[in-house]
């Protein structure tokens, strides 16, 4: 089964992007396991607590989303993105809208899935 990895970006885009996230994905992908590092649980967990208005919203809905449909990954990475390069080998496929780390992520030779367009996701490869 092909496995992707979510990052903070990509769990909030339902709110802030308007992208049914997991829809896309299928669609990409067919059937796929979810995972979620930790630190991307942590951010989002944050980001709900901390923030305001459609960034507050749209991490509570990540999380949610995490929790639903991913499983938690451990790691050693106390940061989100260096904990998705690190992970990243153990995945087919990272899922992010996070330009620096599509660009660390695809100069590691991994496959990145973002947002291409104004609601669909498309794949990039190294």
């Amino acid at each position: 089964m092909v496995t992707v990895a979510m990052d903070t970006s990509a769990l909030m885009s339902p709110v802030e992007a308007d992208v049914r996230i997991f829809d896309e994905l299928e669609r990409l992908l067919g059937d796929f396991d979810c995972a979620v590092p930790e630190a991307v649980r942590d951010e989002l967990a944050k980001l709900s607590e901390g923030g305001n208005g459609e960034e507050a919203v749209a991490a509570s809905v990540g999380a949610d989303l995490a929790a639903d449909r991913c499983r938690t990954v451990e790691h050693e990475a106390s940061y989100a993105d260096d904990a998705l390069v690190e992970l990243a080998p153990e995945f087919d496929y990272v899922v992010t809208n996070d330009g620096p780390l599509k660009e660390r992520l695809l100069d590691a030779g991994t496959q990145v899935i973002h947002i291409r367009g104004r609601n669909k996701l498309g794949i990039s490869e190294p």
